[in-house]
């Protein structure tokens, strides 16, 4: 399991029956989170008196009770500065777990000893982009929702990286994609982090078993000559982490060579010492 261990301004403190309790920054929350299904004895006091609590509707969905904290605010990851705000379906911006890549990319683009050009596609509020950004790469940011792109962006320029050469792309991925590769446009870096399920701008119906495949050989298409690592992180429960290295074993490695490693994306609980899996990733780097 790929956890990282420089956050400082997060910490997954406790997690059981179904919840997790967290700090962001001076705030502690408590969120669902499926993965945590056993119990804890939860002798934390925090537990009892959280700054923000999402609960749950029997009927669906759910709000947030019990929010003490400010509409926004900041949490720091080494030189990245990400923008926190508690939003509908319990999230707050950002997946303190996805550090573990950012270290990946950030370590593959400084010892790569010349420019690299990364596309980020699903890319979210940025955090790869940021932190790949911040390693010296171009980046090319790739998102449906105008909203997430522009909140991102927010990102980049409180981590001071507004003036850094980056595309910002409100788009669907895959019509993305196919116009750059008719573009003959090409990059040495992907990262992708596909939704398990979606619809496209024509209603199409996006399943991750279905689609990832046929996705990952399409943008396969767009990596340079000399290409330095492809990414896929995926929260599909279902999807074990070898399959992502099958893919990429089939479609990468077999033509560029170097190596394919896929592992279980993971958050340390401090309170045991035990870890919280948050999905799988992918990784492959050249040699």
């Amino acid at each position: 399991m790929w956890i990282s261990e420089r956050w400082k301004d997060y910490e997954l403190i406790d997690c059981g029956g179904g919840e997790k309790l967290e700090r962001w920054g001076k705030y502690i929350l408590v969120r669902p989170d499926p993965q945590a299904i056993w119990n804890t004895p939860r002798t934390d006091p925090r537990w009892r008196r959280p700054d923000a609590r999402y609960a749950r509707s029997a009927t669906g969905g759910g709000q947030w009770a019990k929010k003490d904290v400010p509409e926004r605010w900041t949490v720091d990851y080494g030189e990245l500065t990400f923008n926190i705000k508690p939003m509908n379906f319990k999230h707050t911006g950002l997946f303190p777990e996805q550090a573990a890549n950012w270290d990946f990319c950030q370590k593959a683009i400084r010892s790569a000893g010349r420019p690299i050009n990364v596309l980020n596609l699903f890319a979210y509020t940025g955090g790869a982009t940021v932190a790949c950004a911040a390693a010296g790469a171009s980046v090319c940011h790739v998102d449906a929702a105008k909203g997430m792109v522009a909140w991102a962006k927010e990102n980049a320029r409180s981590s001071g990286l507004e003036e850094r050469p980056i595309r910002w792309i409100v788009d669907d991925c895959g019509k993305f994609a196919e116009r750059e590769i008719r573009r003959g446009r090409t990059y040495d870096g992907i990262i992708m982090d596909p939704p398990s399920y979606g619809r496209g701008p024509s209603g199409e119906i996006w399943k991750l078993e279905e689609n990832l495949w046929p996705f990952v050989e399409m943008v396969s298409k767009l990596l340079s000559d000399e290409p330095l690592f492809f990414l896929i992180n995926s929260y599909t429960t279902g999807l074990a982490p070898s399959v992502l290295t099958y893919i990429l074993e089939t479609l990468v490695t077999k033509r560029y060579g170097g190596h394919t490693e896929s592992q279980e994306l993971g958050l340390a609980v401090s309170s045991n010492g035990l870890a919280l899996p948050c999905g799988a990733t992918g990784r492959w780097l050249a040699d």
